[in-house]
């Protein structure tokens, strides 16, 4: 990436894939940033001293928020994601840095807060956010990343599920569980299913429940 890209995707403003951040004075913080790319299909970018509002200042000296990073990759980050960290200079004295995150292939990544335990926050791309993800999204993820196949019965709760969506746009785990008179935890493996085996999409949501819409065919009318 040089400074001509660098300026081209600033303008464009951040994204799914693209998050901007003014300085690494907080990288637990950043950290979420990072394991929610590891975790979003595509990964994403994040750029180190490029400010929410488009300002690019970069750093005089970079050396000092590198390491910060690469420490705290170390540290917060489970498991470690596949990333590449480097500098993209915009004038003789200064750079911004680059870090890249793919997509990760050991899904859910998180960030530890518990680092005997191994425990931490699973987070998601959501538009231009990284939110916490719900149990049913770290399934999800975890489903998927393991490349298992699933399958289910198609019985009374599946098809009470389906009646509902055709005349309501989405539907929630609390709304289902009511809906058939089931406990959560089974309506919660009911919906996980369902979206493994593509019937289902799950839409995230940072505040209130997540919603599950069904899922729409492409080309189709």
């Amino acid at each position: 990436m040089n400074f001509k890209d660098l300026k081209r995707i600033v303008a464009a403003g951040e994204n799914q894939h693209v998050e901007f951040k003014r300085k690494a004075a907080h990288p637990d913080k950043i950290m979420k940033e990072i394991v929610a790319f590891a975790n979003t299909e595509g990964g994403g970018l994040l750029l180190l001293g490029v400010e929410d509002n488009k300002t690019i200042y970069g750093f005089a000296n970079p050396d000092e928020e590198e390491y910060t990073i690469e420490n705290a990759i170390q540290k917060y980050c489970y498991p470690i994601p596949d990333y590449r960290l480097y500098r993209v200079p915009i004038s003789d004295e200064v750079s911004v840095l680059a870090l890249e995150i793919k997509e990760g292939t050991q899904k859910p990544y998180s960030v530890l807060y518990d680092f005997e335990q191994k425990l931490g926050k699973v987070y998601v791309r959501v538009a231009d956010r990284s939110i916490q993800a719900s149990r049913e999204v770290r399934e999800i993820l975890k489903i998927r990343a393991q490349g298992r196949s699933i399958r289910f019965l198609f019985g009374e709760k599946e098809k009470l599920l389906l009646e509902y969506l055709d005349k309501h746009p989405y539907i929630t785990l609390e709304t289902f569980a009511a809906l058939a008179g089931i406990k959560s935890k089974v309506a919660s493996r009911t919906l996980v299913l369902l979206v493994i085996n593509g019937i289902l999409q799950i839409h995230p949501y940072e505040e209130g429940q997540d919603q599950y819409t069904l899922k729409t065919v492409a080309g189709a009318e």
